[in-house]
C-alpha cells in the first residue's frame, strides 16, 4: 500500500513497530515518505508521531491496518495473547482519536482495514474475531458520529491474503494453504482505488473475497 500510494503521488507517513522492515522502507523510498517506529498501542508514541505528521502537511487519509494475533482453541488463550491481539483495536482508536483532534474533526477520510472475520465467527479464531468485531463496532460508530460531515469512514473487510501475517501460525495456515489466498498487491490496489475515489459518492464498506 505504501508503494502504490507513493506511485499515485501521495506523501506517505508510515507507523509500524518493526525496526528492520521500517529501515528497508526508509532505504527504498527517499522522497515523499517518512517512517515512524513505535507501537501503535502506545498513546505517547501516537500523539508524538501524529503531531509531527501534521506539521509536514495536511493529513487527508488515515489508514488503520495493523494486527497481530494467534489462532488457537478457545481454552488455549493466555492473557498475553489477549493483550497482543487487542493492541490492534487500541491502536485503531488512538490513531483515529488523535488524527480527528489534529484535523479538528473535518476534511478527513478514515479507512479501517479489518478482516472478513469481523463479519462472522470462525473456528480457532475466537480471539481474532473478538478483536475484529470490536474494530467493526468502532468503525460503525464513527460512521454514525460523523454522518453528514466532511469526515468519511470506510470499513474494509478482506479475506485471507498471502502475506507473512501467518508466519507465527503455520500450523493453522500452512504455506500450501496461504498460496491459495489473495495477492496483497491486488488487494492494495482495490483499497486505494476506493480511498482515492473523487466521485460525488461515499464508499462505506468494501468486502474483498478471493475467487
Amino acid at each position: 500500500m505504501v508503494k502504490q500510494a507513493l506511485e499515485r503521488g501521495l506523501y506517505v507517513c508510515n507507523l509500524a513497530r518493526n525496526e528492520q522492515k521500517m529501515k528497508e522502507l526508509d532505504d527504498t523510498f527517499k522522497e515523499n515518505y517518512k517512517g515512524f517506529i513505535g507501537d501503535i498501542a502506545d498513546e505517547n508514541f501516537i500523539h508524538s508521531a501524529i503531531n509531527e505528521i501534521s506539521k509536514i502537511g495536511n493529513i487527508k487519509y488515515l489508514v488503520n491496518n495493523a494486527q497481530k494475533s494467534c489462532f488457537k482453541k478457545p481454552t488455549s488463550y493466555t492473557s498475553k495473547d489477549i493483550d497482543i491481539s487487542l493492541g490492534g483495536l487500541k491502536g485503531m482508536i488512538l490513531c483515529s482519536t488523535k488524527t480527528l483532534e489534529v484535523k479538528k474533526e473535518q476534511d478527513l477520510k478514515i479507512v479501517n482495514i479489518m478482516s472478513s472475520a469481523a463479519l462472522k465467527g470462525n473456528k480457532q479464531e475466537a480471539l481474532y474475531c473478538a478483536t475484529k468485531w470490536g474494530e467493526r463496532g468502532y468503525t460503525e460508530s464513527l460512521k454514525t458520529e460523523y454522518k453528514g460531515t466532511s469526515v468519511k469512514v470506510i470499513g474494509v473487510y478482506p479475506g485471507g491474503m498471502n502475506t507473512n501475517f501467518w508466519e507465527d501460525n503455520r500450523e493453522y495456515v500452512p504455506y500450501e494453504k496461504a498460496d491459495t489466498f489473495m495477492n496483497p498487491k491486488e488487494v492494495a490496489t482495490v483499497i486505494l482505488d476506493a480511498i482515492l475515489n473523487h466521485q460525488n459518492v461515499n464508499i462505506a464498506d468494501i468486502m474483498i473475497e478471493r475467487n
